[in-house]
C-alpha cells in the first residue's frame, strides 16, 4: 500500500490539537442530480442499510435512485437558503463558535473544523487539511448525542478507513455519544423552557428521535435505550411527570418495522385520545435540517391538525445557541482537556535533530 504523505511537512512545524466536529451530510445543491449522488453514498453505507450487498445493489440502483432523488430534491428546495442547506450552515456555525472559544484561550495551538459523513466537506478532505496544519492530536465529535452504529459507528468507520491510508496517525479520541452530559441536558431544558415562557405549555411534549430498523435494536444497538434515557433526563430536569411527555421515532422508510411508536402515527392518534395541543422537540438533532424543518415542522403538523388537533408547535433545535456551544465545549474538554494544558515539544530542538540526521529544513 502507498501511504499518504504530506510534502509540505517540516520537522520545525509546531504540533497542534485538532477538533473535528461531524454531522450526517447534505447534498451540494437541491437538484435531482446532486441528490442522486448524495443518496448513493449515504444509502450504500452498510452501517445504514444492513442488507446483503448484491440484493441491495439492485434495489438501490434500479429502484430507489431512479425515484427518490427527484422527490428529495423537491423537499430540499423548500428549506434551501442562499448559504446552502440548513444542516451545513448550522454545523459550520457550531464549529466556528467552538473554534472561537478554544482559540481565545489556547490560540493557534488548536485547529477546529467540521466535516460531513456523506457529501461535502468530506472527512478525508478535512483530515488532509488538518494534517497539513500540523495536527498531531485529534478528537472527533460526531454531533449525534445518542450512539447508533448507523451514525456514530459509521463516522468511526470513515475516520478509521482514512487512517489506513496515512503514514502518520495522530493521537486520537473519538466521542461516541454525550447524552449524559449535564450541560447538554441543561441546554435542551433551557430551549424548551424559553419556548414555554414565550408561548405557554401544551397538553403534551413529544420528544421525537430519528428512527432505525427495529432489528438493529434486536442485534444489540444501544440507540433505543439511549434515546429513552435522554428523554428521562430531560423530563426530570423540566419537572415533567409520566404522561406529560412521550418519546417517538420519525423518518422511517421501507417496509420493515422500525423503532416504535412512530411519530407520524402518534400525532394522527393523539387528538382522538383527547390530546388537542402538542409541542414537538427533537433531542437527537443537534441542528435543524430537512427532517426537523419539513418533516416535523410541516408534514407532521398537518397530520395532527387534520386529525382534530387544535394547536401544534415545533421547538427548534439547539443549533449554535450559546448553551449548546457550552455543552459541546464541555464534552470536548471532558474527553481531551489535558491536551490543552500540556506543554508542546521544543520544536526547534526537534527540527535540529532531524536536520542533523540528514532531513531537509
Amino acid at each position: 500500500m502507498k501511504y499518504k504523505g504530506f510534502p509540505e511537512f517540516s520537522h520545525y512545524q509546531a504540533d497542534r490539537i485538532g477538533v473535528l466536529v461531524t454531522n450526517l451530510g447534505t447534498p451540494d445543491e437541491p437538484t435531482p442530480k446532486a441528490l442522486r449522488r448524495y443518496l448513493k453514498e449515504f444509502l450504500w453505507d452498510p452501517r445504514v442499510v444492513e442488507v446483503p450487498r448484491p440484493i441491495w445493489w439492485m434495489v438501490l440502483n434500479l429502484i430507489i435512485l431512479n425515484i427518490r432523488p427527484r422527490r428529495s430534491a423537491e423537499a430540499y428546495q423548500t428549506v434551501w437558503t442562499d448559504g446552502g442547506s440548513p444542516l451545513l450552515i448550522h454545523t459550520r456555525n457550531q464549529a466556528n463558535a467552538i473554534r472561537e472559544r478554544l482559540q481565545a484561550q489556547y490560540g493557534e495551538r488548536v485547529v477546529v473544523d467540521f466535516a460531513m459523513r456523506y457529501g461535502n466537506p468530506s472527512i478525508e478532505s478535512v483530515l488532509d487539511k488538518m494534517q497539513a496544519q500540523g495536527v498531531r492530536k485529534l478528537v472527533v465529535l460526531p454531533l449525534y448525542p445518542q450512539y447508533s452504529a448507523s451514525t456514530s459507528g459509521s463516522t468511526f468507520d470513515a475516520v478509521a478507513a482514512d487512517f489506513q491510508k496515512r503514514r502518520w496517525i495522530p493521537d486520537f479520541r473519538f466521542i461516541r455519544s454525550y447524552l449524559e452530559n449535564d450541560k447538554y441536558i441543561e441546554a435542551m431544558a433551557l430551549r424548551v423552557q424559553r419556548h414555554w415562557d414565550e408561548h405557554g405549555r401544551t397538553d403534551l411534549l413529544l420528544l421525537s428521535y430519528h428512527g432505525v430498523p427495529k432489528r438493529y435494536l434486536m442485534s444489540g444497538d444501544p440507540y433505543h435505550c439511549e434515546c429513552h434515557k435522554t428523554s428521562r433526563l430531560l423530563a426530570e430536569r423540566l419537572g415533567l411527570k409520566e404522561g406529560e411527555y412521550k418519546t417517538t421515532f420519525q423518518s422511517r422508510f421501507g417496509r420493515e418495522e422500525w423503532l416504535k411508536p412512530y411519530t407520524d402515527e402518534t400525532l394522527k392518534a393523539l387528538p382522538g385520545e383527547g390530546v388537542k395541543s402538542v409541542q414537538v422537540f427533537c433531542p437527537g438533532f443537534s441542528s435543524d435540517c430537512l427532517e426537523t424543518i419539513e418533516e416535523i415542522g410541516e408534514e407532521n403538523c398537518e397530520y395532527f391538525m387534520e386529525s382534530g388537533g387544535e394547536r401544534y408547535e415545533y421547538i427548534t433545535a439547539l443549533n449554535d445557541e450559546p448553551a449548546h456551544i457550552d455543552a459541546l465545549e464541555d464534552v470536548i474538554r471532558t474527553e481531551v482537556g489535558h491536551w490543552f494544558e500540556s506543554q508542546s515539544d521544543d520544536v526547534q530542538a526537534r527540527g535540529n535533530r532531524a536536520v542533523a540526521m540528514g532531513a531537509e529544513k
